[in-house]
């Protein structure tokens, strides 16, 4: 089931951006307002059943928190970037193929970029969702989807703000981002995933 929840989160999360991102019907500069709350809600929906990770980069810093063990590690990232390729198949059926022209990235400050929200979003996560301090707390949702919500407006004129590897993946199927982009997300979301991981490694 909690694979299944893996599946369902990033789903709805990836095809939120696209639905948002993408014409006919962008809604421009609200458009993280809406990813960031559809994260937020899907973490609240899935957090009791998987932990509500949708995100490869936060399954590794789980994992690398003792949180996840290596068979789910594995397990959530194949649910999870499934997830994200059948929901960029279901905006593409949904809005048709626009052929939006690709973002090409300037790809030192992408990576920053990439790397830096990716380690907020990390270490808000295993902050609010894996700590004995905040255990039982009523308000992680909406941490963690209101740092994808801050990141988005910060940086993602630079990026594309993906954050995520499975959004990364699915933007590139929509063509928002260019296949040739892609190493740049898979590099800095997994580097930013792990170093919030050893940030947070000795809060109990």
């Amino acid at each position: 089931m909690k694979y299944l929840y893996e599946f369902i989160g990033t789903f709805f999360l990836v095809l939120t951006v696209g639905m948002t991102v993408l014409n006919p019907g962008s809604v421009g500069p609200f458009a993280p307002l809406a990813i960031g709350s559809a994260l937020a809600v899907m973490v609240f929906a899935g957090g009791h059943v998987s932990g509500g990770h949708y995100n490869p980069a936060v399954s590794l810093a789980a994992f690398m928190r003792k949180k996840l063990n290596s068979k789910d590690l594995g397990l959530y990232w194949i649910a999870q970037l499934l997830g994200g390729v059948v929901a960029a198949m279901v905006t593409l059926y949904l809005k048709g193929n626009g052929e939006p022209a690709p973002m090409e990235l300037d790809y030192l400050p992408a990576l920053l970029a990439e790397f830096l929200f990716t380690f907020a979003l990390c270490f808000v996560v295993l902050n609010v969702a894996t700590a004995r301090a905040t255990a039982g707390n009523s308000y992680f949702g909406l941490a963690i989807g209101f740092t994808v919500l801050v990141g988005a407006y910060a940086v993602g004129a630079i990026s594309g703000g993906a954050f995520n590897p499975a959004v990364a993946l699915g933007i590139t199927i929509l063509n928002i981002s260019a296949w040739s982009n892609i190493w740049v997300y898979v590099v800095a979301n997994l580097l930013g995933g792990a170093a919030a991981a050893l940030v947070v490694k000795d809060i109990p």
